[in-house]
């Protein structure tokens, strides 16, 4: 299901100059997903300021000009791609691949130390951050907190890469590598290349985005550098699609310690194999609470944000319903179905949002808009603006989610809009266009939600 974990108000009012992170991203394991990083900081000072068939017919929607087939698609497999096959099945059994990596030179550009080996696995359960540095007291004060297990500063940003604004952090190697994703977590030439002035990306990032492993990339905040590309490898943080050190964060204008991230879950929780007690589960339904004993202590201009948790409605017991759930009218439905369809045949852009070319998310942030609904800009905070609904209960506008990235198999890197009778359209990658196909929920599939728009704006509102 999808927990929504709303922040105070006061907090949600400190982080009207936070944005989501990049165009199509979230973390959902099976029973418990690592916690998702909802949100990204825009640093007003600088320039870089930073997710079908069903066994039953699901309802129409009356009035609709629709441009999809009329009869349910056939068992057979579709000849065209259904979802971005980045790594063929990217579930993978559950064993993520290992995180490509450049040649050592690639990153040879600033001489570094030696950074230290892993000393174990953290879940980022909140972000903390501000557009200004923290101080070190603030840090010190949220760290002794009783519930927090983990607290590390880092620099949170969006900057432009190749002239897209992109989710990046900026860490210190040897100290944040604990926070990522397994795959990412262990490749100590990954952190070295990171703290030797290299950008490791998103594998999504890397891969619609058709950048050149070893090659370099136009990093521009206050500064603007050539960085080396180190690795594609997903961090595991939700919107998260660059990492670079500290250092070289600030030299591109990022303010110094401006964020936080904090982890209140037992260590060495950050899959879905790791989930393997309730007192896992528990420690994850006590981060709403924990935000708002933080937002207390922060200055003013700061805000503290809990990431998503989302559960499948494959896990134990009966899958969430959405009867509770506002919906849309069927006026917006069809406004906002029709306007979908109408952007067949335009072709995919990584980071797009229209009205001529799109991405994944894209396509569905400016579908909504038409009908009036303001949906948030990444599939991350996409899949926050409403009710899990069980395969069996599809009805036409719903967003289904996928995941398809092969170093960490969890992870969302996929949103698609169903259009009733078996079919959905999407914008799939790079040399596809937007495209009608039957819906598939294979190994790749991850969730459905129903949009609430009341939720949505209120989501969209905190990332403006």
């Amino acid at each position: 299901m999808v927990k929504r974990m709303p922040s105070p108000t006061d907090t949600r009012r400190g982080l009207r100059r936070i944005i989501g992170g990049g165009p199509e991203r979230v973390p959902v394991p099976r029973r418990l997903v690592s916690a998702v990083l909802s949100v990204l900081v825009a640093i007003a000072a600088i320039a870089a300021v930073v997710l079908a068939a069903t066994s039953s017919s699901p309802a129409g929607v009356s009035g609709r000009n629709t441009a999809i087939p009329s009869s349910r698609p056939a068992a057979a497999k579709s000849s065209e791609p259904v979802v971005p096959l980045l790594g063929g099945n990217a579930n993978n059994g559950g064993k993520p691949m290992a995180v490509p990596i450049a040649s050592a030179s690639a990153a040879a550009s600033i001489k570094s130390a030696r950074v230290a080996p892993l000393r174990g696995l953290r879940q980022p359960d909140l972000l903390v951050v501000a557009p200004f540095s923290l101080s070190g007291q603030i840090l010190a004060t949220v760290a002794r907190l009783p519930a927090v297990t983990g607290a590390e500063p880092i620099e949170a940003a969006k900057i432009k890469i190749n002239g897209v604004y992109t989710a990046v952090l900026g860490v210190n190697p040897s100290t944040f590598r604990g926070y990522a994703a397994r795959a990412m977590a262990t490749s100590g030439a990954l952190w070295q290349g990171v703290a030797n002035g290299g950008v490791a990306v998103s594998y999504t990032m890397g891969t619609l985005d058709r950048l050149s492993l070893g090659g370099t990339v136009t990093a521009a905040g206050r500064t603007q550098q050539r960085l080396p590309v180190v690795a594609f490898g997903t961090v595991g943080i939700g919107g998260v699609d660059a990492v670079v050190s500290d250092a070289t964060a600030r030299s591109l204008g990022v303010p110094a310690a401006n964020a936080i991230i904090i982890s209140a879950s037992p260590a060495d929780v950050t899959s879905p194999a790791d989930v393997t007690s309730p007192a896992d589960v528990t420690s994850l339904a006590d981060v709403t609470s924990l935000a708002a004993r933080i937002a207390k202590i922060l200055p003013s201009g700061a805000g503290v944000e809990p990431l998503v948790t989302l559960a499948a409605g494959t896990s134990a017991g009966a899958p969430p319903s959405a009867a509770d759930g506002a919906g849309m009218t069927a006026a917006q439905l069809t406004t906002a179905l029709s306007a979908a369809e109408s952007r067949k045949g335009l072709p995919y852009v990584w980071g797009a949002a229209g009205p001529t070319s799109f991405d994944c998310s894209g396509l569905v942030q400016w579908s909504f808009a038409k009908a009036g609904v303001s949906m948030p800009r990444v599939a991350a905070d996409q899949a926050r603006t409403g009710p899990a609904v069980p395969v069996s209960q599809l009805k036409p506008g719903d967003l289904l989610f996928y995941h398809t990235d092969p170093t960490d198999p969890g992870y969302i890197s996929h949103v698609a809009i169903y259009l009733g009778n078996g079919w959905m359209i999407q914008a799939p990658q790079p040399g596809l266009s937007v495209q009608v196909v039957p819906a598939d929920f294979g190994s790749q599939f991850a969730g459905a939600i129903r949009v609430d728009p009341r939720l949505a704006a209120e989501v969209a509102a905190g990332l403006a």
